[in-house]
């Protein structure tokens, strides 16, 4: 913990530098909030005009402030920060708030005055939050910095950390309307020195504060911030609503991997590595923080519905599917009890119909033998307008099952105003009320999803003992330093990857075979005679590809032919190739041909890593080919990888799912491509110099029968 930012949130004396007497002014706003939160320390008032404000003297300059003062808050003229910064180290004030806007977010020129800010800041030895920011925010001090109007966000336990202060508002006001409680809230701003990374541990050590939520458009420190949040995930769950996914933040890339690799691609894999929730809306934070505030978690993901009527049963079904939330077979016996309370019509199959006329009684008895099966995780209650009793005695009803089970239950209360008494009788017990149950199916997958992140934190990358000796990562490093050099071959890469040094295809089978990879086994020929000769040597069938550095993607250009069955046919293919290629590439240097051995009939997949430069190595899988970025059947993931890591990853995508079988198709050896996985993150991992990976084709043979490489690609950054 970082004991220089403690004043911003337990100040023993707060200062309002441009506190305002005119109630219009920003300056009056965070005078009026501070003074009315209740905050028990100083509050001393800045202002040149003097005089008195809210019953309180006001100060001409900062100098004449009295003990206690360790926090400031500054709402001056842009222009006037770096002073006001000045000022306050000055009378022994380290912590400031600079609200004032018109920096960064103002062009070139707010730009050098935040610089400026940081500056005198840092020479000040002043921490500082913002600028353009609103504030901080804690209702069980209590303090309030803000100028938001009042009424604030109700006292609770869920923190709030914004890069946006208008998001606060929007927060509060949502928070309060869905019976949410409040315990801190941040509002970051332009982050010229106080970033999210170093106020999490500070907001979430509070003892209020039970769940994190946080708005971010970004983050400062990549590897920091999932450091932070994996550590205090596993005590405290962190639902973050990060901005920007539909942003062209694609880096230019050589590989597939590379290109598909997009920002947000990064962002989802690192929440996923810190077992962070990932909200897409303001609603589904907010519904997903109080749902894991005030419920348990599942031991899984099966689900029971309970309604008294067949068709929102059915939705609640379908938006259970949706969030992978499986209906739960009821066992005999909880069926056979359902049947003693139900009519005859009434389904005691799930989703469990007990009929409109069902009485309040009926629905707490039917939904405790739910709760009681064993198979149910969790239970999805409907509940539309009950045409003979009020929906509010239903609620009562189900409060004590609800509150003397150990799993979830989220109620859809499907009406208007007659649902009124319903909402607050469930708000007061803190049972969630949803309007749909989409939304509810949605919170109950959070809550099972932060259950299964809490079990994956736990688990250590994998280890591999043949990668323990020195001497295998010196191998790698010494093909890495050739071919920087270019001594062993390495060449510019294509125009797409300017900065990057291509490996040939032969030592980048090196690379992947000192890491225990296997590589099919390739020679290069520069003549047809020498290839025709390759091939005898290796058996046929082969495969031709041209060898060129500047020609990644070889089918591009008619460079890749197959299952070429005898000499003749390699040495007429190998001239064939060349003709085509030189033809559509005229200015590539070729320097031969790749002869290959066919391998027998497999499973082909991708398998790739990128070096992202905010969260390091980001691991690729997916359906292989040449139609791969079409496809987009990829999943990502930080590297290094455990073994679940890697299993949650194939188990993502299409193609990670029919190496198991699928139909006609026999399965293929899925643990040799989660081997291959897991030695190509631990080689990503250890050589941050490597841009981009890629095995496209890894070929996955038979069960039991391994995986091979096919083609390699490797990228080495320069400089």
């Amino acid at each position: 913990m970082d004991a220089s930012l403690l004043p911003f949130f337990r100040p023993s004396g707060v200062v309002i530098v441009g506190a305002s007497h005119e109630p219009s002014k920003l300056g009056h706003g965070v005078a009026r909030n501070l003074v009315a939160s209740g905050y028990r320390g100083a509050i001393h008032l800045v202002n040149p005009r003097g005089g008195r404000l809210l019953d309180r003297p006001v100060c001409t300059e900062v100098a004449l402030v009295p003990d206690p003062a360790d926090l400031a808050i500054l709402i001056v003229p842009a222009p006037a920060v770096p002073d006001a910064l000045r000022a306050c180290a000055l009378r022994g004030i380290r912590n400031a708030i600079v609200t004032s806007g018109g920096f960064r977010e103002a062009g070139p020129e707010g730009t050098a005055l935040e610089e400026e800010c940081a500056r005198v800041a840092r020479e000040c030895g002043v921490r500082l939050l913002g600028p353009n920011c609103i504030g901080v925010l804690d209702t069980h001090l209590p303090l309030d910095t803000t100028f938001l109007q009042p009424p604030g966000p109700l006292s609770g336990c869920v923190a709030f950390i914004s890069h946006s202060g208008a998001m606060c508002a929007v927060v509060a006001e949502q928070a309060r309307s869905l019976g949410l409680g409040i315990s801190r809230m941040v509002s970051l701003g332009n982050q010229a020195d106080v970033t999210e990374t170093e106020l999490l541990p500070l907001v979430a050590e509070d003892p209020h504060t039970r769940v994190l939520t946080l708005f971010l458009e970004g983050v400062s420190d990549g590897r920091r911030f999932v450091e932070e949040t994996r550590r205090i995930a596993r005590q405290k769950p962190i639902v973050v609503l990060k901005a920007g996914r539909s942003a062209g933040g694609q880096r230019a890339a050589a590989s597939h991997t590379g290109a598909l690799a997009g920002q947000e691609a990064a962002y989802d894999a690192a929440f996923h590595r810190a077992g962070v929730i990932r909200a897409r809306t303001v609603e589904e934070m907010l519904e997903w923080a109080r749902a894991l505030e005030w419920c348990p978690l599942p031991a899984g993901r099966a689900m029971a519905v309970l309604t008294n009527a067949g068709g929102p049963g059915v939705m609640a079904a379908d938006a259970l599917e949706a969030c992978g939330l499986p209906l739960a077979e009821l066992q005999e016996a909880t069926q056979a009890a359902l049947r003693d309370l139900l009519p005859a019509a009434a389904s005691v199959r799930n989703p469990v119909d007990i009929l409109a006329s069902a009485s309040p009684e009926l629905y707490a008895a039917c939904l405790r033998l739910l709760l009681d099966d064993p198979g149910v995780h969790g239970a999805l209650v409907m509940l539309p307008p009950p045409p003979m009793h009020l929906a509010g005695s239903v609620a009562e009803a189900l409060v004590p099952v609800v509150q003397a089970s150990a799993k979830p239950v989220m109620v859809v209360l499907m009406g208007g105003d007659s649902m009124r008494d319903a909402t607050e009788r469930l708000r007061a017990a803190r049972i969630p009320d949803h309007l749909s149950p989409e939304s509810a199916a949605a919170a109950l997958a959070a809550l099972a999803g932060h259950a299964e992140a809490l079990g994956r934190c736990e688990q250590p990358p994998a280890v591999f003992d043949d990668l323990g000796p020195e001497a295998v990562r010196e191998v790698v490093r010494e093909v890495i330093r050739d071919a920087v050099r270019g001594a062993a071959g390495g060449h510019p890469a294509d125009g797409a990857h300017s900065g990057g040094t291509w490996l040939t295809n032969d030592t980048a089978g090196r690379v992947l075979a000192a890491y225990g990879i296997p590589v099919s086994r390739s020679g290069r020929a520069r003549s047809a005679d020498e290839a025709a000769a390759l091939a005898s040597q290796m058996g046929f069938p082969v495969a031709l590809k041209v060898a060129s550095p500047q020609i990644p993607h070889k089918s591009d250009v008619g460079g890749v032919m197959l299952d070429l069955a005898d000499a003749a046919a390699v040495a007429s293919g190998f001239a064939a190739m060349l003709a085509r290629v030189r033809s559509a590439r005229p200015e590539a240097k070729i320097e031969g041909v790749f002869v290959q051995r066919m391998l027998p009939a497999g499973c082909d997949v991708i398998v790739g890593a990128v070096a992202d430069p905010q969260f390091g190595p980001l691991m690729m899988f997916g359906s292989g080919g040449v139609e791969v970025e079409g496809l987009r059947d990829t999943a990502f993931a930080l590297a290094p990888l455990s073994r679940p890591d890697a299993d949650t990853l194939l188990a993502s995508t299409w193609a990670g799912r029919r190496l198991r079988g699928y139909r006609s198709l026999p399965p293929a050896d899925r643990a040799a491509v989660v081997e291959v996985v897991l030695r190509l993150a631990q080689l990503a991992a250890d050589f941050p110099d490597l841009a981009e990976i890629e095995i496209n084709p890894l070929r996955a043979l038979p069960d039991g029968q391994g995986a091979v490489a096919v083609d390699v690609r490797i990228v080495v950054r320069r400089g």
